[in-house]
This record gives structure tokens, C-alpha cells and sequence, in this order.
């Protein structure tokens, strides 16, 4: 029988794992297993050789029992409504896992921003904010970049919402540029949070991680930075990372200036010079003491987990891991720091970039950063105790208490 990928009934499935442990009541259980509501839009948009377009634009508000849904905005040309509503489920039990009070929501346009000029992008990016106004606000739905998107398109969106309003509100969108209320601290948080937790595990398996190897699949905003800052705060060796055009292997290290460089000029980390070529696909399966995944969903299945010889991953991206690999990577001692543990640093400085924008009063990068190490190593550790007393792997664990924290705030509203 082969692997359900669909990234929804993945959400499902580990939901009802965790619902099962918890023995959640079923009208809870099924409560928590749907969107509370979900937003489908068409957007035309003026191309520039004066012809229309209609995208398919989404946005799901899966829970706001613990405060205003929060969740970025992907433009990906194979985006689809299941894989916005697992995103938005995993943001949901992300801000409760690192307990801040905000829900979770995501939001999606199918397109190729590649192919678009940068007045098409703003068009559609305008005309996606226009889509979504109603709905969202400081008090009930923030977005933030995510995949192809960015700060730009973040501060197109914040002054379209203004115009509609009539009034200012920078804290309806986060991971907006400085000058326009944006945090300090916010272009590397995903990466950040991410090192935070590595250095939480490394403790407590014992693993030293001056000098550890370490693989990185993604070379976007995430991967990017935490080479860098494996390199930095750590001490690491990152030996081999890849993008979505394949990935470069050096044993005796790749710094991060010189890839970054390279990549900015090549347009790929291919190429790279001293470093042999390789695939995605064997890059995940290197002997490495960190492997992150930084990339897309589902790229370790039952049909790899097997071969993943880290001592650890770091899941940057969002669903790496499907259930079937889970429990293979537990069996063969594979220590996983789950996904919506392990990158809810960019969540979290997108509520503190929240609450300087709602006082205005802005902090320094190195507070932000002191910030966000407590809230993620207090996550971290609210983690393990789950899965040491539970004897469950890490993503059970953080279902567990993330769950369990939503269910306690619906019930105490009376929603069921």
C-alpha cells in the first residue's frame, strides 16, 4: 500500500495520533481535525501586454480559539487548497507549541512568480490583499511572507489594506521591511529558532557540534541562514547544501559567504567551485551529525527513511517527514526536532513584530534575539518532558502539548 501524501490528511493523521494519547473527546477531536473557516478567491490581474488574468488565490483560518489566526503566504505554482489547509493546521499547533496567542491560518496564489514582471507582482499581490481585507486584521488574521514571497510584496499588501481601511495598521501583515514597521531580528528568525533547538538537542543527547557535519536541502531564506549561523553560533561544518537545481558536497566544509555570493551571482548553488555535484536525493541520505531539510513538504517518506544516516534533523521546512518515515527514523534512532518546533522562530518574531507594532515602540536585534532563544529553548524543553514521559517520538510530543494547549482554550470558551 503506498504513502497518503497528501499534506492535509498528514496533518490529520498525526492529529488523531495525538488525540488518541490525549483521549481528547471525540466532539473536540473533531473540532480540532477541520478549518474553522477557509477563504477560496479568483484575482484578476492586468498583465502588462494588457491581457487579463485570473488567479486562484486561498486563505484558511484553521483555529483562533487562543488568539488572531497567523500564517504566511506562499505564491507557488503548485499550490493547492489541501496543502494551505495543512500549513494552517501545523500553524495552529506551532503558536501554541512556543505559547504565544495567536491561532494559525495560511494563505496561497497558485502562479509562477518568476514569470512575472514586478508590476504584475504587485498587481496581483494588491489584488490578493483586496480579496482578503474583510477578513484579516490585527485582531483576527495577520499574514507574512513564506514561500516566493517577500518583504515587497508584504509592504504592497500593508499599503493596499491601509488604502481600504483608511487608516494605518502595520500590524496587519508581519515580515514587512524596517522602514514600515518591520522587527529586527526577522530575516533570519526561522533559521534562528531552528539553531536554538539544535543546540537544546545536542545537549541533551551529549553531541558536541563544534566541527559536527552538517547537510543542509534548501537553499531559500531558512537554509540560507542556518548556514550561516551554524557557522557562527555553533561552530558547525556544513559540508553539503542543496536548491531546487541539485546540491554541492564538500567534506572539508562550504562556507557560507562564498555560497551565498556564488548563488547570487549563478542563480544556483550549483557550480560551486571544490565541490562535487550531487542530488537532492543524496544529499538527505549523507552521513552527517545534522541533516535540515529546508525545502518542500514530503521529501522523507517510507521509501528513503531508511537510508537518512543523521544523527539529527532540524525540519526547517514545513512537513518534511511524512508518518511512515516517523516512525522509521524513531526506530533506527534518528532524533527529529519536528517541523512546527523546530521553525516557529519565524512565527515568533512575528508576534513580537506585533506588539512593537501595536505600541510602537521598537527593540533592538539583540532583544529580539534574547526573546526568541528563551521562547524556543522553553518550547524545546516543554517538548522533551512530553516525549520522555510519554516514550514517544519528538512530533507526537509536540502534538501532544500543542494540542492539548488548543482543546483547554476552546473548552474553557465553550465552543465544545
Amino acid at each position: 500500500m503506498s504513502e497518503n501524501l497528501n499534506p492535509f490528511a498528514i496533518a490529520q493523521a498525526q492529529l488523531d495520533e495525538a488525540a488518541r494519547i490525549l483521549q481528547l473527546d471525540p466532539d473536540m477531536h473533531a473540532f480540532l481535525r477541520e478549518p474553522m473557516r477557509e477563504f477560496h478567491f479568483t484575482i484578476p490581474v492586468k498583465m502588462d501586454d494588457g491581457r487579463t488574468r485570473v488567479f486562484r488565490g486561498y486563505r484558511v483560518q484553521y483555529n483562533d480559539a487562543r488568539g488572531p489566526a497567523k500564517g504566511g503566504l506562499r505564491f507557488h505554482w503548485e499550490e493547492t487548497i489541501d496543502t494551505v489547509r495543512a500549513l494552517a493546521a501545523w500553524m495552529t499547533w506551532k503558536t501554541a507549541v512556543v505559547d504565544i496567542p495567536l491561532g494559525g491560518g495560511k494563505g496561497g496564489v497558485v502562479c509562477d512568480p518568476r514569470e512575472l514582471s514586478p508590476g504584475e507582482l504587485e498587481r496581483l499581490s494588491r489584488g490578493y490583499m483586496r480579496c482578503i481585507a474583510r477578513y484579516v486584521g490585527l485582531t483576527k488574521d495577520v499574514p507574512a511572507p513564506d514561500v516566493y514571497t517577500n518583504p515587497q510584496i508584504m509592504a504592497w499588501m500593508m499599503d493596499e489594506y491601509d488604502m481600504l481601511v483608511g487608516h494605518r495598521e502595520p500590524g496587519v501583515i508581519t515580515g514587512k521591511p524596517l522602514p514600515l514597521g518591520g522587527s529586527a531580528g526577522r530575516d533570519d528568525a526561522t533559521a534562528r529558532g531552528g539553531i536554538y533547538v539544535t543546540r537544546e538537542a545536542a545537549k541533551v543527547l551529549g553531541i558536541e557540534l563544534a566541527g559536527a557535519t552538517c547537510a543542509i536541502q534548501g537553499y531559500g531564506n531558512a537554509g540560507s541562514f542556518y548556514h550561516s549561523l551554524a557557522e557562527e553560533l555553533l561552530g558547525m561544518k556544513v559540508v553539503a547544501v542543496s536548491d531546487s537545481r541539485g546540491g554541492i558536497l564538500n567534506w572539508d566544509g562550504l562556507r557560507a559567504t562564498d555560497v551565498k555570493t556564488h548563488k547570487a551571482q549563478t542563480g544556483s548553488v550549483l557550480g560551486f567551485p571544490g565541490a562535487q555535484t550531487i542530488t537532492n536525493e543524496q544529499l538527505l541520505e549523507l552521513e552527517v551529525v545534522v541533516l535540515a531539510p529546508a525545502a518542500l513538504e514530503n521529501v522523507i517518506t517510507a521509501r528513503n527513511a531508511a537510508n537518512i544516516k543523521a544523527k539529527m534533523t532540524a525540519e526547517l521546512a514545513n512537513g518534511p517527514t511524512t508518518p511512515e518515515a516517523d516512525e522509521i527514523l524513531y526506530k533506527n534512532g534518528v532524533y527529529v526536532m519536528p517541523d512546527f518546533l523546530c521553525n516557529a522562530g519565524g512565527v515568533t518574531v512575528s508576534y513580537f513584530e506585533m506588539v512593537q507594532n501595536a505600541y510602537q515602540y521598537y527593540w533592538s536585534a539583540p532583544m529580539v534575539h534574547e526573546r526568541l532563544d528563551q521562547k524556543m529553548t522553553a518550547a524545546y524543553n516543554a517538548v522533551h518532558r512530553m516525549a520522555d514521559a510519554k516514550k514517544v517520538n519528538n512530533r507526537v510530543a509536540a502534538y501532544l502539548v500543542a494540542v492539548d494547549r488548543v482543546a483547554q482554550t476552546v473548552r474553557l470558551r465553550g465552543w465544545v
